[in-house]
């Protein structure tokens, strides 16, 4: 049999790396880098989004009696309840968002190749570039926080689809067929006004941070995995500290049809803040705040490793030489 010629960068052949189409690399390298980060969380994910809504039952419990009680009501699945939704949603959002930013990036130095340089340069790529991801994978995010918030399990579920007073959701597609039927593509983008607030800032800050770090790690050790994960953390801490009280406001507009009792409707992203420090204290713009640090540690840093490792990996060029080629 004859010996199958391999694929030498320096003889000019090209293998099947080389044949794939930058833009298929970075949605590629994008959505492995999301859903490795997002399951690799998802139990400290529940926990928060319980303690962002779920005033009632979670607001003085703490992490380890919270934990210990899914655990009781749930079992070990509990813990991963929405992450169907979430890691459906998160691969599209990251593959958006990382490629977005690569092309934002690019048409900005073509665009502006001699004002558009540095920091600022990543600030206004990622900005754009979240919010560009959040458009596109809203209605799954809305799903994700439903299906997080219920703490009763959908076997149980009754025909009135109804479970003490709240609504409860089967499934991804019941829940966002249930959505639609009730409030229509409104429905489905419930709470993208102070999404896209906090994302602009949030996602702008990550990639600056990042690539601000980047630009001091010695180049001896530019391709070490610490250093990314240490790059990737400190970026994700520094900026989901900025945008948090956001972050709540969206989770409690995404929930509030499921709670009947709360007869006042958040409505506007500044209103709604005023209006929950009103009634539940400024705290609770800050709550789930300590476990959202030990999550996103670990989340930026495992994101932003896996997007690095696999344009590596799969060979894709440098910005700046994709800039110029282009």
């Amino acid at each position: 049999m004859a010996e199958q010629k391999r694929h030498d960068p320096e003889d000019g052949t090209k293998g099947p790396l080389d044949l794939m189409p930058l833009l298929a690399k970075e949605l590629l390298a994008g959505g492995l880098s999301g859903g490795f980060a997002k399951t690799a969380v998802a139990p400290l994910e529940r926990v928060k989004i319980l303690f962002q809504t779920r005033r009632a039952e979670f607001q003085s419990t703490g992490l380890i009696r919270s934990a210990v009680r899914i655990a009781k009501t749930e079992g070990l699945l509990g813990f991963y309840r929405g992450n169907g939704a979430s890691v459906a949603r998160i691969i599209p959002y990251s593959a958006i968002h990382y490629t977005s930013y690569e092309e934002y990036r690019r048409l900005i130095i073509q665009t502006f190749p001699d004002v558009w340089k540095g920091p600022a340069l990543d600030l206004m790529a990622g900005s754009l570039s979240g919010g560009t991801a959040v458009l596109f994978t809203y209605p799954l995010d809305l799903t994700r926080t439903k299906l997080a918030y219920q703490i009763v399990s959908p076997t149980k579920l009754g025909a009135s689809g109804m479970v003490n007073n709240e609504q409860v959701y089967r499934g991804i597609t019941d829940c966002l067929t249930r959505t639609y039927r009730e409030g229509g593509i409104r429905g489905l983008y419930r709470g993208v006004a102070p999404t896209l607030v906090g994302i602009f800032p949030y996602a702008g800050l990550k990639f600056y941070f990042y690539e601000e770090m980047k630009r001091h790690v010695p180049e001896e050790y530019n391709k070490s995995i610490m250093a990314k994960l240490t790059c990737g953390s400190v970026a994700g801490l520094l900026g989901q500290t900025f945008t948090y009280p956001l972050e709540v406001v969206r989770r409690q507009m995404q929930i509030q049809k499921l709670q009947p009792s709360d007869n006042a409707e958040l409505k506007g992203t500044f209103k709604s803040i005023l209006l929950i420090a009103q009634r539940q204290g400024w705290k609770q713009l800050f709550s789930g705040l300590s476990i959202n640090y030990i999550k996103v540690v670990p989340s930026s840093a495992i994101g932003f490793t896996v997007y690095d490792t696999m344009k590596l990996y799969l060979r894709v060029p440098s910005r700046e030489k994709t800039a110029v080629e282009n």
